[in-house]
């Protein structure tokens, strides 16, 4: 009994992605320190190590699974839906495309998702500024790493922005490579925003100030039909 309540227990506690353990080894360290010094301190040490391993949480998701369809790269809140002018880097074109922004909080998970099943045509880092990941003027000025993933329906765009407080973009692919809709491709520490640049006239399926979830809320489908779906956890 008590076994399989240990297990229970255990069931709902997501994985920690490999790259939170040595931020969350300091995180301990120094709460331990923290404690040597004054116990009240500790215990706020202990509540930021906490939180750090729920940062670098990486929960299994369920991805549908079906040509056309646009799933959401991050977990946060839809913060802005518009035409916009995608970064010359992108190679997607001078013309506006719609473009779905996701900002992530401290307390979202950062790990991000392919937002569709293709082919890694282009990866492109550029450096910048670290300003607020919500303004509009962040996924012009902002730190960012840029890929272009193409599909037989067409090529889509996804943006990593670094925020007011995120300070490093990771990226775990590179140019070249097959990647499955809802497959981790990065994360970016601490805070920040995604753009999901779609082929032009297609229309979102999500709404400003709703809530995304990584691999599973789909933002648009790009192609007419709506049949054949089928679901894959990763």
């Amino acid at each position: 009994m008590a076994m399989s309540i240990l297990d229970s227990i255990q069931r709902q506690i997501p994985p920690i992605h490999k790259e939170g353990y040595p931020f969350i080894g300091i995180f301990a360290l120094v709460s331990l320190f923290l404690f040597w010094l004054w116990s009240p301190l500790g215990w706020i040490g202990t509540v930021l190590t906490v939180w750090c391993a729920l940062f670098f949480r990486d929960p299994v998701r369920v991805t549908p699974v079906r040509e056309g369809l646009v799933v959401s790269p991050a977990d946060g809140r839809v913060s802005m839906i518009t035409m916009a002018l995608p970064p010359a880097e992108l190679g997607l074109g001078d013309k506006p495309l719609p473009r779905v922004s996701i900002f992530m909080s401290v307390f979202n998970c950062h790990v991000n998702r392919a937002p569709i099943a293709g082919r890694i045509d282009r990866i492109a880092y550029r450096p910048g500024l670290f300003i607020n990941a919500e303004l509009d003027k962040a996924s012009e000025d902002n730190e960012r790493n840029s890929l272009v993933i193409s599909s037989a329906q067409g090529r889509i765009g996804v943006i990593q922005i670094a925020g007011l407080v995120a300070k490093r973009i990771v990226c775990f692919v590179k140019e070249g490579q097959s990647i499955g809709a809802g497959e981790r491709f990065g994360l970016i520490r601490f805070g920040s925003r995604l753009d999901v640049y779609l082929p032009l006239g297609t229309r979102a399926l999500v709404s400003e100030g709703q809530t995304a979830i990584a691999g599973e809320t789909v933002l648009a489908d790009i192609v007419a039909d709506d049949t054949g779906r089928s679901y894959r956890a990763s």
